[in-house]
């Protein structure tokens, strides 16, 4: 059999037994109460593309404020991930379009770092295109793109490979976990690395109210499109009946915990067949759709501390909104 024969069965065997993750996952959460839907799921070729424009909204700060540390701070951000100067993979857990990684890569590219770059992302579309993307913008990139869940590819670069593994977690992607669950998340991560291994994690820190509530309640409305077109992706995929204008997108923030949730509202009372399920829904019932976490920096040591990580050093934006951490596996 041809190796190109191999691949495209593998691929196929993938995108068959992500279809029935999804099925699961979101015949699980309709069936709970409240009703949720798995944020991870936001992200098909639409849903990339909507993300892509909210982040450049006026209002959605979070990535201003993060790449203003990766374009400013860059030798900064070397430093911590170089540590003791030997080879090294550089994973980098949901990395969308990589466009604030792409800053350190090229910038350890010219300092002729030796260091492999293994993207991770559930999003093929994302992935074929940030392939693309830096192979013509980083010319000799050693790059190994990853498709699957988070520890799952984590292991299996592991076995790729048995250089000292450099973790990034950007862009406050662990706002997106109820507080129990990074924990847990960062305890699992400490599980999959070796003494000395170095993460860097992005965290949204807390500050005035209206400035976090607006970046996720745009009055264009793409941020609400960004949530029901996981209701359009389920019609898609797995045969459903949502119909889209009898939901709608609602926003809430607590400032004292830290969480600003989303959630679609049904404006009235229906039933939604997705295959042989049906799941009733009542007038003004929410799905809760998904957590952005703000953190405050004793919020980011704790977690650090009880995970198995000790706090090393952190670089914060020029308006002190946002802040990556590093931290050392003990």
């Amino acid at each position: 059999m041809k190796l190109s024969d191999t691949v495209v069965r593998e691929k196929i065997r993938v995108e068959q037994q992500n279809a029935k993750t999804f099925l699961h996952d979101v015949i699980k959460g309709l069936n709970q109460y409240p009703k949720q839907l798995q944020s991870k799921y936001f992200y098909d070729q639409r849903g990339d593309r909507l993300f892509q424009e909210i982040m450049a909204l006026p209002d959605y700060y979070l990535t201003r404020c993060e790449m203003d540390i990766f374009e400013n701070k860059t030798a900064e951000i070397a430093r911590g991930i170089s540590a003791d100067q030997t080879p090294f993979d550089l994973i980098e857990l949901g990395a969308g379009d990589a466009s604030k990684s792409m800053h350190v890569l090229r910038y350890l590219k010219n300092l002729d770092t030796d260091f492999r770059y293994m993207p991770i992302d559930i999003s093929s579309n994302i992935l074929s295109i940030l392939d693309d993307k830096l192979k013509e913008n980083i010319s000799g990139l050693d790059i190994v793109c990853l498709e699957g869940e988070y520890f799952e590819m984590l292991h299996k670069a592991s076995q790729l490979s048995l250089r000292r593994k450099v973790i990034l977690f950007l862009g406050s992607n662990i706002g997106n976990m109820e507080i129990e669950e990074a924990y847990r998340f960062c305890s699992e991560l400490r599980n999959n690395l070796n003494k000395d291994d170095v993460v860097m994690i992005g965290f949204d820190l807390k500050k005035e109210p209206n400035t976090i509530l607006n970046a996720y309640n745009d009055k264009d409305g793409v941020t609400a499109s960004f949530n029901l077109n996981l209701l359009e992706r389920i019609n898609k995929e797995l045969q459903a009946d949502f119909n889209l204008d009898k939901f709608e997108h609602y926003e809430t923030y607590d400032p004292l915990t830290g969480a600003c949730k989303s959630y679609l509202i049904s404006l009235q009372e229906q039933s939604v067949s997705i295959g042989d399920h049906v799941f009733h829904f009542g007038e003004n019932e929410p799905i809760y759709m998904e957590v952005s976490q703000k953190f405050s920096m004793e919020d980011t040591r704790k977690m650090a501390l009880q995970s198995g990580f000790e706090p090393v050093y952190s670089i914060m934006d020029s308006r002190g909104w946002f802040v990556d951490v590093f931290w050392k596996a003990v």
